[in-house]
């Protein structure tokens, strides 16, 4: 028997049919999802945050010394906030999704409950002179998706980490031997980062489950 299960296209009455008479419960449940989302977004932004400011200073203390292995310390450092920068990307991506999945549930269910209250968009009218205009432009609100800003800087980051992990490299020369250890360390770091875009996607195709049920009994004694 096949380990997965097939995921199946839902018609937009077939999605309401699934629903029906279950809305309220279901947008709220939606709500507190997407809500709970949010939280976990930002929590591991600061989770990635807190490992490559770590690294970043690691690699400027390095730049700093007079090691001899400074040159090696360098190139592995920059992979590493290569990696983790690269990382933080991605999770950005795939908590984008999940948020935004929830975030359709409400925009179909909200309609019967509450109407539509997360699809209406209210924003100050752009009439006035000059002025008004100019400081609305510095101060004023802006259709500016945080989220998405985030996801830039992590991609801003980890091209960031690729130049100074370049820039680390001693200069080269057709003459000189392969330096195998660091062909390993920027092979290894493509590599994991390889993997995060194939195998670190959600399995859509869904589960067969196995369940145990263990019994237990008192002891009845003498």
């Amino acid at each position: 028997m096949s380990n997965s299960s097939s995921t199946k296209i839902l018609t937009p009455d077939e999605y309401k049919s699934k629903f029906e008479g279950k809305e309220e419960k279901a947008l709220t449940q939606a709500l507190d999802i997407r809500k709970f989302e949010i939280d976990l977004y930002w929590k591991r932004a600061t989770y990635f945050w807190t490992f490559i400011a770590a690294t970043f200073a690691g690699f400027v203390a390095i730049q700093a010394s007079t090691s001899e292995t400074k040159i090696d310390l360098s190139i592995i450092i920059s992979c590493l906030g290569f990696v983790f920068s690269f990382a933080w990307f991605c999770v950005n991506r795939g908590s984008k999704f999940w948020q935004e999945n929830w975030e359709k549930h409400v925009d179909v269910l909200e309609d019967d409950v509450t109407g539509p209250l997360y699809k209406v968009v209210l924003s100050r009218n752009q009439n006035g002179n000059c002025k008004d205009k100019a400081v609305h432009l510095i101060t004023g609100p802006s259709k500016l998706s945080v989220s998405k800003i985030n996801q830039i800087i992590s991609l801003y980051v980890t091209l960031l980490w690729g130049i100074l992990a370049f820039y680390s490299l001693p200069e080269f020369d057709c003459n000189a031997p392969v330096n195998w250890f660091y062909v390993t360390v920027i092979v290894l770091s493509f590599v994991t980062c390889g993997l995060f875009l194939i195998l670190g996607k959600s399995y859509s195709g869904g589960y067969y489950h196995t369940a145990e049920l263990r019994s237990s009994r008192v002891n009845p004694g003498n």
